[in-house]
C-alpha cells in the first residue's frame, strides 16, 4: 500500500537524520487518505506540529478528506478547527471537504453553518460546496432549505449538476413534496 510506503519513507528519513519537511509530510497525509487510513492522517497532522514542521493548506485538506471518506464527520470538524487555530488560510476544498463530511454523517445543520462561514470569510464557494448543502438539507430532511440553496446557487451564477438536483429531488421525496420533485427533474432534464 502506497500510505505504508510513505510513512516507511519518512521513518527512513528520520532513521538518516534527514528532518521531513512540509512537502513529505503532506505526501504522506495525501497518502493515507487515499488509502482511508485517517487515523494515520491525524497521526502525521500532530506529529508535524510535535515536530514544529510548517503546516500547509494541501495536508489538512488530506487530513479531512481521510476523515470525510472514513464516514469521521466529527473529527473532519476537529481538525478543520485545528486549522483555524493554526492560521492557515481555508480554501474551497477545506470547506467542501468538511460540509461533505458533516452533510455524509448527517451533520446538516453544521454543513450550513460551514457554507454560511464560507460567506463570511469570503471563500469561493462552487458547484461542490452547493451539492454539498444541498445534500446536507436531504439528510435533514429540509426540503425548502435544499430548494433554497438551489436558489442561491443560481444567484452565485452556478449551474446545478445531477448530484445537486438529485439531493433537491430527494429532499422533496422524503417530505411528500411531489410537485417540488417533478418541477425538479424537469429543470434538470432541460
Amino acid at each position: 500500500e502506497q500510505w505504508q510506503q510513505a510513512l516507511g519513507l519518512l521513518k527512513l528519513m528520520r532513521s538518516n537524520r534527514l528532518l521531513p519537511n512540509v512537502i513529505s509530510y503532506s505526501a504522506a497525509i495525501s497518502a493515507c487518505e487515499k488509502g482511508s487510513e485517517w487515523v494515520k492522517a491525524l497521526q502525521l497532522v500532530s506529529e508535524m506540529a510535535k515536530h514544529k514542521v510548517q503546516q500547509n493548506t494541501i495536508g489538512f485538506n488530506a487530513a479531512i478528506s481521510a476523515c470525510e471518506t472514513a464516514g469521521e464527520w466529527e473529527q473532519a470538524l476537529q481538525v478543520f478547527r485545528v486549522m483555524a487555530q493554526s492560521s492557515l488560510r481555508f480554501d474551497t476544498i477545506s470547506f467542501n471537504t468538511a460540509v461533505s463530511a458533516c452533510a455524509k454523517g448527517g451533520a446538516w445543520e453544521k454543513a450550513l453553518q460551514l457554507v454560511s462561514l464560507m460567506a463570511e470569510i469570503v471563500v469561493q464557494f462552487d458547484t461542490i460546496t452547493f451539492s454539498s448543502a444541498v445534500s446536507a438539507c436531504e439528510k435533514g430532511s429540509e426540503w425548502q432549505k435544499a430548494l433554497r440553496w438551489l436558489g442561491v446557487m443560481e444567484q452565485e451564477e452556478l449551474e446545478p449538476n445531477a448530484i445537486t438536483f438529485s439531493a433537491a429531488i430527494s429532499a422533496c421525496e422524503k417530505c411528500d413534496e411531489w410537485e417540488s420533485a417533478l418541477h425538479l427533474f424537469g429543470m434538470m432534464a432541460q
